[in-house]
C-alpha cells in the first residue's frame, strides 16, 4: 500500500522547510554572483615588493652619488636581455601580469585569459593585458647611463627581469610609452598621489643596484618624497 499522506502540520512544516533551502540556495548562488563580478572589476591590490618608508628612502637618496649623466654610447636593449622565463612557461612579463592584476587567469602558456589591471600612473583600469605594459622604474637607458654600462650582461640580465625589488609594474602602455627613458627631472605620473610612491620605488631601484644620479634627478626626487606621509 502507498504512505499515507502527511498530517496538515506535517505538511506544513515540510513546505517551510523547502522554502528555506530554495531561499538559502538563491541566497548563495547571488552572493558567488556577486564575488565573481567584484574579482573582475576590482583594482589590483599587489604591489612591486620592496617599496621602502619615508625615511628609509630618504636615506637611501642621500647615499647615492650625483655625477655627470654618462653617455649613450654603445647602448642596446639587447644587452639588457628580457624577458627570461620565470617559472614553468612564464617569463617576467607574464609574472607581473599575474602579480599586479586582479582575477587573473592564464592558459596553458601562461597568457592572461582574464583579468583586470589597475595603473597607478594614470588611474586607467584594463581588462585586456595588450593595454599593458610591464614598466621598468628605472628605465633600461637610463641604468646604462648612469653605470649599467660597464656592468656584465648577466647583471644587466638580472636588473631588467628584476622581481625582488621595486622595479617592474604594470602601467597603461601609451602611458609607459610617453615615459620612455626619461627620469623625474623630466617625467613623472599624471597621478600626482602616487608621486611619493613612484619617488620611492625609483631611488630604492637606484640604491639596490648601485646606479648614480643627475643633480635635477635628485632635485625632483626630494620633491616628491617630501610629498610623502610615511
Amino acid at each position: 500500500m502507498p504512505p499515507a499522506p502527511p498530517e496538515p502540520r506535517e505538511a506544513s512544516v515540510l513546505h517551510v522547510r523547502r522554502r528555506r533551502i530554495r531561499l538559502t540556495l538563491l541566497a548563495t548562488a547571488a552572493t558567488a554572483a556577486i564575488a565573481g563580478s567584484l574579482l573582475v572589476a576590482a583594482p589590483a591590490g599587489a604591489a612591486p615588493p620592496g617599496i621602502p618608508s619615508k625615511a628609509t628612502a630618504q636615506s637611501n637618496l642621500n647615499a647615492l652619488t650625483v655625477a655627470a649623466q654618462g653617455s649613450m654610447s654603445g647602448y642596446s636593449r639587447d644587452l639588457f636581455p628580457h624577458w627570461i622565463t620565470i617559472s614553468g612557461s612564464c617569463n617576467t612579463r607574464e609574472t607581473v601580469l599575474r602579480r599586479d592584476g586582479s582575477g587573473v587567469s592564464v592558459d596553458g602558456s601562461c597568457y592572461p585569459t582574464s583579468g583586470s589591471w589597475y595603473s597607478p600612473y594614470d588611474g586607467a583600469t584594463w581588462s585586456n593585458p595588450a593595454d599593458v605594459d610591464i614598466d621598468h622604474i628605472v628605465p633600461l637607458a637610463e641604468a646604462w647611463r648612469s653605470g649599467a654600462s660597464s656592468w656584465a650582461t648577466s647583471r644587466r640580465q638580472s636588473f631588467a627581469n628584476d622581481l625582488n625589488g621595486p622595479q617592474l609594474i604594470a602601467v597603461t602602455d601609451n602611458v609607459n610609452q610617453s615615459k620612455g627613458d626619461q627620469d623625474p627631472s623630466t617625467w613623472k605620473p599624471s597621478r600626482s598621489a602616487y608621486h611619493c610612491t613612484y619617488a620611492k620605488m625609483w631611488i630604492r631601484t637606484k640604491y639596490n643596484w648601485g646606479l648614480h644620479l643627475q643633480s635635477s634627478e635628485k632635485s625632483a626626487l626630494q620633491t616628491m618624497l617630501n610629498t610623502c606621509s610615511s
